[in-house]
């Protein structure tokens, strides 16, 4: 096969992926919950087996772990938080409306004009926006949470995740081989190189972010609660969750909290600035330690680049894409790097007849 058509079939490939992805992106989220676990236990079942246990028996005590401390957690803060959950979108238009009468009572004059004339240029109320825009957002997340869609969702997550989980853990290593077997022995060597590179860099960030969302959920959920801020488990777990999408997790969770502790504290604001310093000892504790440390520099992505990557997935693929944005544009990195550097080691960019290793050895001399 020629270069000209393994680019083509390569294109081919990716494009069909791109559209199965866009095709079945709603039923993803269990899937991806399942292989993302597994990708995270590999090293404990390769941990087990290496001790002496058979791969099956290794995920099979994994899986039994997991299960009852998941029905730990369910029994002590399922009720709560499902308790939670409906107490707040029950109230969040009047959440809503006190916050906007909150604004009305003491901004400064200066913002309120600029936003009064800004309405009345288009016609409209920014009161009446919040209101409905808050309204709105009650319906659809009590339509959510009620709905059959809802119901589904959770079976799937409940049901399909675990499953998905104990195939993938216990087949992982023989899958792997399998796929090896399926390389280009010419090329098999440099692929395996590459898939190295991106199983480093997913490493990162699935096993890494999964450390830190736990950390950081449990430190909102607890410091939250005992400042007494209603809501505080619902607000600090789910901030810790979304916090594996970087800057989502913590903006929301930010945004949720101080609007929360406005409401509820207004006008102590000791009590406020408290939940903003929860928040901000979260970021610098995630920042200067946990990151660092659990994550590390093995993604290689920046800022802009993860922005951009975040917002492309989720327009794309919804919430499936924004769990994937980040493993998938490391993975991307990855593979661009090492297109770069064939680039500016090929007679293309060095000019025809001359090599990398002659380059190189004219720089020797020349020193």
């Amino acid at each position: 096969m020629t270069l000209k058509a393994q680019i083509y079939f390569w294109l081919a490939a990716l494009a069909l992926l791109v559209l199965g992805m866009w095709l079945v992106g709603d039923i993803m989220p269990p899937f991806i919950a399942g292989m993302a676990l597994a990708y995270f236990l590999d090293p404990l079942a390769d941990m087990l087996e290496n001790a002496g246990l058979p791969r099956l028996a290794a995920t099979s005590v994994i899986m039994a772990f997991a299960l009852l401390l998941f029905l730990l957690i369910l029994l002590l803060i399922g009720p709560i938080l499902a308790q939670q959950a409906g107490r707040f979108i029950d109230n969040l238009p009047q959440y809503a409306a006190a916050l906007s009468k909150l604004f009305n009572d003491n901004a400064p004059a200066w913002i309120k004009e600029s936003i009064a004339n800004g309405a009345l240029k288009d016609g409209v109320s920014a009161p009446g926006i919040a209101a409905r825009a808050s309204g709105w957002l009650a319906s659809l997340a009590r339509s959510i949470w009620s709905g059959s869609m809802a119901l589904f969702n959770l079976l799937s997550l409940l049901i399909i995740t675990p499953i998905v989980l104990f195939y993938m853990l216990n087949d992982w290593d023989r899958m792997v081989a399998v796929v090896d077997g399926w390389l280009p022995r010419h090329h098999a060597d440099t692929i395996r190189g590459i898939a190295r590179d991106i199983d480093k860099a997913m490493a990162g960030f699935i096993r890494g972010q999964g450390s830190v969302c736990l950390v950081l959920g449990i430190f909102y959920a607890v410091a939250l609660m005992a400042a007494g801020l209603h809501f505080g488990l619902l607000i600090g777990l789910t901030a810790g969750f979304l916090s594996f999408i970087p800057y989502v997790g913590s903006t929301i969770g930010a945004v949720l909290s101080i609007g929360m502790a406005l409401v509820q504290f207004w006008p102590d604001w000791g009590h406020v600035l408290l939940i903003v310093g929860i928040f901000a000892a979260g970021q610098f504790m995630e920042g200067n330690f946990l990151s660092p440390n659990l994550v590390g520099g093995r993604i290689g992505l920046h800022p802009v680049w993860m922005m951009f990557a975040l917002m492309a997935f989720g327009y794309l693929f919804g919430f499936a894409g924004l769990l994937l944005a980040v493993p998938l544009a490391a993975a991307i990195r990855v593979i661009v790097k090492y297109a770069l550097d064939q680039y500016l080691k090929s007679p293309l960019y060095l000019g025809r007849g001359e090599s990398a290793e002659a380059d190189a050895g004219e720089g020797g001399d020349m020193q």
